[in-house]
């Protein structure tokens, strides 16, 4: 018999609370924009594997010119070179294992 008696009428959505939603759903946007999560992952990879890359390369180059310059002033014909091109490797390895290890995120 319940079912017969009339009751309440199921509410109409509210106009004010679809705003609502809208207006959170932007801000959330707008805020994960400016923390920065809206950013493309494969970006950030690009940017590290430049970093990696600029490192081994600068240190071999720079040890190689140091080294160079020092053999070509002092006269000792190939090992300044040698040595500081090797200097200028294992520093740029190293730098590449720190920077790998910073990344956990």
């Amino acid at each position: 018999m319940a079912e017969n008696e009339p009751g309440l009428d199921p509410l109409k959505e509210d106009a004010r609370i679809t705003s609502l939603n809208e207006r959170m759903a932007r801000a959330k946007t707008e805020e994960a924009i400016r923390k920065g999560d809206g950013r493309d992952k494969g970006d950030n990879d690009y940017r590290l594997g430049n970093r990696v890359l600029a490192e081994l390369v600068g240190g071999l180059v720079g040890g190689a010119v140091i080294g160079w310059t020092l053999d070509h002033f002092l006269g000792t014909s190939p090992w300044f070179l040698l040595g500081l091109l090797f200097l200028g490797m294992v520093s740029g390895f190293w730098n590449i294992i720190r920077i790998s290890n910073q990344r956990s995120k």
